[in-house]
């Protein structure tokens, strides 16, 4: 595979990742992508694409920018990436226990806004019936 097809352009990235050419752009300009420059062109290697994989994983389980770019920055230690397993393992624990603390809370959120919503229904069914009545 020569070079070209190995990179991809920030249009193909753009299109394959479902994210905008600025946000690309923020990543890269907090050292999260590394793409190639050819003066205004911006070709992503198979690195740079592995990287966005996993920097749209963890925005999703919550991670901070901050925390993304540490554990990327393990995987260069030659360590096997056991460093950076074990640090990803810690930071997703502590997501996960945060994840089920605020669904915890928006579950008793829920239970009440339902019965908030009961007790809502149940007194305009009264007041339409007092205004049927008269």
């Amino acid at each position: 595979m020569d070079e070209m097809t190995e990179t991809m352009t920030i249009r193909q990235m753009c299109e394959a990742f479902d994210v905008t050419p600025r946000t690309l752009r923020f990543y890269e300009a907090k050292e999260l992508l590394f793409p190639i420059r050819q003066g205004t062109k911006r070709l992503f290697t198979k690195r740079d694409r592995a990287r966005l994989k996993l920097i749209l994983r963890g925005k999703r389980f919550g991670f901070s920018l901050e925390e993304i770019r540490q554990l990327l920055d393990l995987y260069d230690l030659d360590d096997a990436q056991q460093t950076q397993l074990v640090r990803t393992y810690e930071v997703a624990q502590r997501h996960l226990k945060e994840m089920e603390a605020q669904r915890a809370e928006l579950d008793i959120a829920i239970d009440e806004l339902r019965e908030q919503m009961r007790w809502g229904a149940e007194k305009l069914a009264e007041l339409g019936a007092r205004v049927a009545a008269e």
